[in-house]
C-alpha cells in the first residue's frame, strides 16, 4: 500500500530516515484485542546489518482520510537470514489497528526507519526493572530476549481480562510479573510503582528500568524515577508509546 508521507515524511528524509516496503505474509489473531503479522521486510534486515537490537522499531505508514498517518512498531523475531519478521497490534479505534484486523497475504506496506536506538547498560544489571502494557510488549519480549540469564520484574498494566493470555516470555525461573488493572488514567500503575520499585532498586548506580506506557504515565513516572528515587538519566529508559482516547482513561 502505497501512501503519501507529506511533510514529515519530507523530514524523515532530512533526518536520513530509510524508506522500506513490507509484505504481509500471514496473520493470526492473539486475542480479541492483539493481532499479529508476519511480513518480508523488503530488504530491511539486511540494510540494518550490525545495528538491528533490542526494542527496535519502524514507522508505519497508512492512509487517514487521504491524509498520511504514521505510527511506531517495534520488530518481533527479526531473521536476517530469511528477510522476515512480525509486527504485533495492540488494537483499538484508528486507522493503523483498522489496518491491522484486515491485513491480508500478498497486502503491503509503507515503512520508514528513523530514529530507532538503544544503548545497552553498563554496568550489566543485575536485574530488569520492566514497566509496560500490552502496547509495548513486543519491546518486553525483545528485551526478555536479549538478557535471557538477566532476572526480571515486570509491572504489566492490563486493559482487558483477555490481557492475560498474552505471549509474555517468561521464564519462570528468573522472571516475575505483576499485572496491574488501568484505573485512573494510569494513577493505579503509578501508585503501583511507588509502593514496590523503591525496594527493588536500593542500588541507585546499579538499578536498570525500561519504561513504555502512555505519555502521560510515562511522563510522570520517568520524573519520579529520575528525580524522586535519584536515579542516574543512563539508568532509565522511557519511552512514551500512545496517547489514551476515552475510552482507554
Amino acid at each position: 500500500m502505497a501512501v503519501g508521507k507529506g511533510w514529515e515524511g519530507v523530514v524523515l528524509k532530512l533526518l536520513r530516515g530509510k524508506d522500506f516496503t513490507f509484505t504481509v505474509t500471514g496473520a493470526e489473531q492473539v486475542t480479541p484485542q492483539y493481532r499479529r503479522i508476519r511480513f518480508t521486510d523488503g530488504g530491511l534486515l539486511a540494510a540494518a546489518g550490525d545495528s538491528l537490537h533490542p526494542t527496535m522499531w519502524v514507522r508505519l505508514w497508512f492512509a487517514d482520510n487521504g491524509k498520511p498517518h504514521q505510527r511506531a512498531y517495534t520488530l518481533v523475531d527479526p531473521d536476517p537470514a530469511a528477510g522476515t519478521f512480525a509486527l504485533e497490534f495492540a488494537l483499538h479505534d484508528g486507522v493503523a489497528s483498522d489496518w491491522a484486523r484486515s491485513a491480508a497475504v500478498g497486502d503491503t506496506i509503507d515503512a520508514t526507519v528513523q530514529g530507532t536506538g538503544f544503548t545497552a547498560p553498563a554496568p550489566a544489571p543485575e536485574r530488569l526493572l520492566v514497566i509496560g502494557d500490552p502496547a509495548s510488549l513486543p519491546a518486553i519480549n525483545s528485551l526478555l530476549d536479549a538478557y535471557p540469564q538477566t532476572p526480571a520484574t515486570i509491572w504489566f498494566e492490563t486493559q482487558h481480562e483477555a490481557d492475560a493470555d498474552l505471549p509474555v516470555r517468561l521464564d519462570p525461573d528468573r522472571h516475575e510479573i505483576r499485572r496491574v488493572p488501568r484505573t485512573g488514567a494510569g494513577t493505579g500503575l503509578v501508585e503501583q510503582i511507588h509502593a514496590e520499585l523503591p525496594a527493588l532498586a536500593a542500588d541507585r548506580e546499579g538499578a536498570y528500568v525500561w519504561l513504555a506506557c502512555d505519555t502521560a504515565t510515562t511522563r510522570t513516572l520517568t520524573g519520579y524515577l529520575r528525580k524522586d528515587l535519584g536515579l542516574p538519566k543512563q539508568r532509565v529508559n522511557s519511552l512514551g508509546y500512545w496517547r489514551p482516547t476515552a475510552a482507554q482513561v
